[in-house]
């Protein structure tokens, strides 16, 4: 649950007099299965956000978010969770995209928070918008556009959003139809955390927690073809849910990444990126390879495997401690990657076998298994391999998402 407090504050020239504060508390755990109004509160996308992303001043930025499941009550999730000064908001708009930066006539709405349309986001806050009366569609795009009519300090962003973003020219276009005050481009999402929806079908929300492969490297922008995407549309087809992708490129289980935008490590960012998304039921987690390849043990110590499965029982503990179920996904091959090396490949493979027999997993997928060249295990099979023997291809993407057993997701 987000907790708002509203306070009066001084307000630039350049800003509408009537602006909040919105100071928000860390999410309660989620009730599983929790039922809203005409349908259930799920997530229908959200990506996990870092640090370190550009400044901005006087611009708009229109967002592509891509919905996993059908559903109405729009809710937008902004973000300034990694920023280090107060984030002004101005205006925000949603519409359904017609192509790229344009939307379809007639589908605009303005958003509002507290019922006020511009806001002031404190520090390492976020702010979750009144629910916007229009639908959308599984598998289907709308565009989100926020206003920044002030110097911000370094963004809170997505750095690999595999889609595109635009930016505009100087001032406030968030209500533009047409395209033409869009300038620029970029393949990052910012300030934008989240969009949920009351579902009419869905049973909840699943999670796919993981690192850049979770995230979609190397797959084409705006195709959507990452394994939680083909997951999605496995699962609209009888079962629907609300599947967020909470990859991050890069990361780690047990570690903090040197490079700030590939994130805090999984044991820290769970509680929020996974478990506290609406209407959260299930999360497949599949990480451990970055560990692995940059030999990265706690407290700067060698990696061994008893230390990723430490890592493994952390955040089952902190999934069932907040009633979720946590499935476990095996790890890729990687032989020809840079990460290889024979003891990198005994620690990847004891971890999996612990992952496929420990019992401590509410389920098991076999992504190891899914992807492998038969003819030599440690090795992706060349049908699947995007070229750099470590990331999946969009063939190979498909066949992650075919791998799970939809009677795992409750």
């Amino acid at each position: 649950m987000f907790l708002l407090k509203a306070r009066t504050m001084p307000v630039p020239a350049t800003v509408a007099a009537a602006m909040i504060v919105l100071m928000v508390a860390a999410p309660a755990a989620p009730v599983a299965g929790s039922r809203a109004p005409s349908g259930r509160q799920v997530s229908a996308w959200s990506p996990s956000m870092t640090v370190g992303g550009p400044n901005f001043a006087n611009r708009t930025i229109r967002m592509v978010v891509h919905s996993s499941v059908n559903g109405h009550g729009l809710r937008i999730h902004l973000s300034n969770l990694r920023g280090t000064t107060p984030l002004t908001v101005q205006a925000t708009n949603v519409a359904a995209q017609a192509d790229r930066a344009t939307a379809v006539p007639g589908t605009q709405h303005s958003v509002t928070f507290a019922h006020r349309t511009s806001l002031t986001i404190a520090a390492g806050s976020e702010a979750v918008s009144d629910p916007v009366p229009m639908a959308v569609s599984a598998d289907h795009s709308i565009l989100v556009s926020i206003y920044l009519p002030n110097a911000t300090s370094s963004a809170t962003w997505h750095s690999d959003a595999f889609d595109t973003t635009y930016l505009s020219t100087a001032g406030d276009h968030t209500a533009d139809t047409a395209d033409g005050n869009y300038i620029a481009a970029t393949t990052s999402w910012y300030y934008l955390s989240g969009l949920d929806v009351i579902s009419p079908d869905a049973r909840g929300t699943v999670v796919a927690f993981g690192d850049s492969i979770t995230d979609g490297y190397n797959t084409p922008p705006g195709v959507y073809h990452r394994w939680p995407d083909d997951l999605a549309r496995r699962l609209a087809g009888t079962r629907p849910m609300g599947v967020v992708n909470a990859g991050l490129g890069g990361n780690r289980v047990l570690t903090d990444v040197p490079n700030i935008w590939q994130g805090i490590s999984a044991t820290q960012r769970f509680a929020h990126d996974a478990l506290g998304q609406p209407g959260v039921r299930d999360v497949i987690l599949m990480e451990g390879i970055n560990d692995i390849g940059n030999n990265a043990g706690p407290g700067g110590s060698p990696l061994t495997a008893q230390d990723l499965i430490n890592g493994y029982r952390d955040l089952i503990g902190q999934a069932h401690a907040a009633g979720v179920r946590i499935i476990g996904g095996t790890m890729p091959p990687d032989r020809g990657n840079t990460y290889y090396s024979d003891s990198a490949e005994s620690i990847r493979q004891a971890a999996n076998q612990w992952i496929r027999t420990g019992g401590a997993f509410d389920g098991v997928i076999d992504f190891d298994k899914a992807l492998a060249d038969p003819s030599d295990p440690s090795t992706l099979d060349p049908a699947y391999d995007s070229g750099d023997h470590l990331h999946p291809n969009e063939a190979g993407m498909q066949a992650m998402a075919d791998a799970v057993d939809l009677d795992l997701l409750h």
